[in-house]
């Protein structure tokens, strides 16, 4: 969605006479040189090919049809003067035409909003056009991630659970897996087995999935993650093993009477025991700090530290954080933990306050399943605001421009520029 602040006040006019040069005028009548004009502008910036694209779109454009006639006539004045001044061309008289407009917030109709507005009414024709076939490739879109990943049974044989329909699609060592609403499941079928055996569930970059142990623990697993767990939990300690970025809501389970502890292993990093709780564990491996937060109950997290085991037990809000030196653990420490912001991946939402740009771009990396490269280096700037997950990399990128961090794409390396 295109909110009025997207639209800087340099780059309107500039906005506008692309919007001439494009779907608002025959590519027939135009120039060699308005067409070759027309493709600069949309290659210099994710941004404009961004607007074009929104501007392009007939299905998001009928929502403004009848909001523009209540306003248009109050506006008209002001959109006279900017079309004189910045179009050099004479106010037309409005005439009869079907139109459809592109969908924006109306909570306020500021100055850039009908500009931008006027522009595109002033120009729209009753049927869009396409570019020449011999225009220049327009700009990958890259879409976000969605659900999806791959199950490796014990036999080593995968499965794909992004195509599977819901029902049972393999048994294991006396539990049937099953999928239902993107969700899997393991489920026993009276039967134990007496070899123990494991499977793995993994979430290539751009899938975020969410499964149902054996003993009724959810795991959410993020992007570029996994999880390795028993069939069925027959000993005396749950233990799973994962990497990446996992949470946790953990069921109690008693043996003769006893609660059988839960464990994590952090890829072999640290560990996080619990009786009964829920926690996030994000142990990326390109990630400076480890994290630990608790939501509910309590854990205990032990790290391996120069070869002294260092251990903290927390409480709900806290979170463990684990200094790393490579892949070497340097210092635990415990602090309060924004849980908002912990759990935004799992709530379909970046969190990016106080996020300096080299996080942002790791989250993107993972979700967008693309590379990131610096052209002059990591700028020193930190981002604020929240985004939801559902929306393509352009659009998020034309949020991020507001710090004035600039970006491009090519193929799927995107490029940071000073």
């Amino acid at each position: 969605m295109m909110e009025a602040d997207d639209i800087p006040g340099h780059e309107l006019p500039e906005l506008l006479r692309a919007a001439r040069l494009t779907v608002y005028e025959k590519l027939d009548q135009l120039s060699e040189a308005e067409k070759e004009e027309l493709q600069r502008w949309l290659q210099q910036n994710p941004q404009h090919q961004a607007w074009y694209d929104q501007l392009s779109t007939p299905d998001n454009l009928s929502a403004l049809n009848k909001e523009y006639t209540t306003f248009k006539a109050a506006a008209q004045p002001a959109l006279d003067a900017f079309h004189r001044q910045h179009l050099q061309e004479p106010a037309l008289a409005e005439t009869p035409r079907t139109a459809k407009l592109l969908r924006l917030s109306w909570v306020r109709y500021d100055a850039a909003v009908l500009l931008l507005l006027a522009g595109a009414w002033y120009f729209w024709p009753v049927k869009p056009v396409e570019l020449a076939k011999q225009e220049p490739k327009a700009i990958q879109q890259i879409l976000p991630g969605q659900e999806g990943a791959i199950l490796t049974l014990a036999d080593g044989s995968t499965i794909l659970l992004d195509s599977v329909g819901n029902g049972i699609v393999a048994h294991q060592s006396g539990a049937d897996l099953s999928v239902k609403n993107g969700q899997l499941a393991y489920n026993s079928a009276g039967k134990t087995s007496a070899e123990e055996s494991f499977n793995t569930l993994t979430t290539p970059k751009g899938r975020q999935y969410k499964i149902l142990l054996p003993d009724g623990t959810t795991a959410w697993l993020n992007a570029a993650s996994s999880i390795r767990f028993p069939t069925q939990f027959t000993n005396s300690t749950r233990r799973v093993a994962i990497r990446g970025e996992v949470y946790f809501e953990v069921a109690q389970m008693k043996k003769a009477g006893e609660t059988v502890p839960f464990i994590v292993n952090a890829d072999e990093r640290f560990e996080v025991e619990v009786l009964g709780t829920h926690f996030n564990v994000n142990a990326y491996t390109d990630e400076p700090v480890l994290h630990t937060t608790l939501l509910e109950g309590k854990v205990a997290v032990t790290t391996n530290r120069q070869g002294k085991r260092q251990k903290v037990v927390l409480k709900p809000g806290e979170q463990a954080s684990l200094t790393m030196k490579g892949d070497v653990a340097d210092n635990m420490t415990v602090k309060p933990g924004d849980i908002g912001k912990v759990m935004a991946w799992k709530n379909g939402v970046f969190d990016f306050e106080d996020a300096k740009i080299d996080e942002v771009m790791r989250q993107l990396k993972r979700w967008y399943d693309i590379e990131v490269k610096y052209e002059s280096g990591v700028p020193d700037i930190e981002f604020v605001g929240k985004m939801t997950r559902d929306i393509p990399l352009n659009g998020l990128l034309i949020a991020l421009e507001k710090s004035n961090v600039h970006f491009r794409l090519e193929g799927r390396t995107l490029i940071v520029m000073p």
